[in-house]
């Protein structure tokens, strides 16, 4: 096989799949895998793909446009409340979780808040406050600091500070991408990765509360790996190609 007919071959599978790893194109061509990410590097430098720790993905795949909050959580409302009915069973009475600033997070809240759980919720979503009941067995605590109305919420500096200041036993958190070729779980801003990260950092343990989508995309900034992860949980079980990825991780998902 020609130089440029492994290339085409190489852009071809990554228009299919979203993604491609080393190892694989290496058995695939037969070729070293030094010679692949040659391969890689030079089809990055054509702005044809973009490489990724064991492989690259599409430049297609990459998430470039950030929507508001409020155009978010109207969308994909039915998988938010099937991964927020799920997340429920991870938590107890007495215990003291973070909701970070994700639609997910705003749906996880409004179940708390109607089964009346006994326990402490601290927040950065300010757009948590408006489904406070007048009387309420939960403990709210509100991270102040730069609201961004792209999260919906305070993130930054001053916001990780305060973060800082807590301690809880689960921390629920959503992510704008998963790549499983690295494992790494990123987010479109800067400043929402560097406050997830202290958040994070606070936790007993990390739920990842995610749709399936999420496996498909990737994002500018990352803040984890997805063995910092307690367990994973989505609407619905991944596909089987994305099973087989996340057994090198061995991560729970439900």
């Amino acid at each position: 096989m020609f130089i440029e007919e492994r290339y085409n071959h190489i852009l071809a599978l990554l228009e299919q799949n979203g993604k491609v790893l080393v190892k694989d194109l290496s058995k695939t061509f037969n070729v070293s895998e030094s010679m692949i990410r040659k391969d890689l590097q030079l089809l990055e430098k054509k702005n044809l793909l973009q490489r990724t720790y064991g492989g690259a993905i599409s430049v297609n795949h990459k998430l470039v446009n950030i929507e508001s909050f409020q155009h978010r959580i109207l969308k994909n409302q039915e998988i938010k409340q099937q991964i927020a009915q799920k997340s429920l069973a991870f938590i107890q009475e007495e215990d003291t979780i973070f909701l970070d600033t994700s639609t997910t997070s705003y749906m996880i809240a409004k179940s708390i808040i109607a089964h009346d759980l006994s326990l402490t919720l601290i927040t950065n979503m300010t757009q948590i406050a408006s489904l406070i009941p007048t009387s309420s067995k939960v403990k709210f605590i509100f991270i102040g600091g730069d609201y961004n109305p792209l999260v919906g919420g305070c993130i930054g500096s001053y916001a990780i500070e305060q973060i800082k200041s807590y301690r809880c036993t689960k921390a629920f958190m959503g992510c704008g991408g998963i790549d499983l070729s690295d494992g790494t779980l990123s987010t479109p801003l800067s400043e929402d990765a560097a406050t997830k990260k202290a958040i994070m950092s606070i936790s007993k343990e990390l739920y990842l509360v995610t749709s399936n989508q999420k496996f498909e995309t990737n994002c500018s900034y990352n803040f984890a790996h997805i063995m910092d992860v307690t367990q994973i949980i989505t609407e619905c079980t991944p596909s089987a190609s994305i099973l087989s990825q996340l057994k090198e991780y061995n991560i729970p998902i439900g």
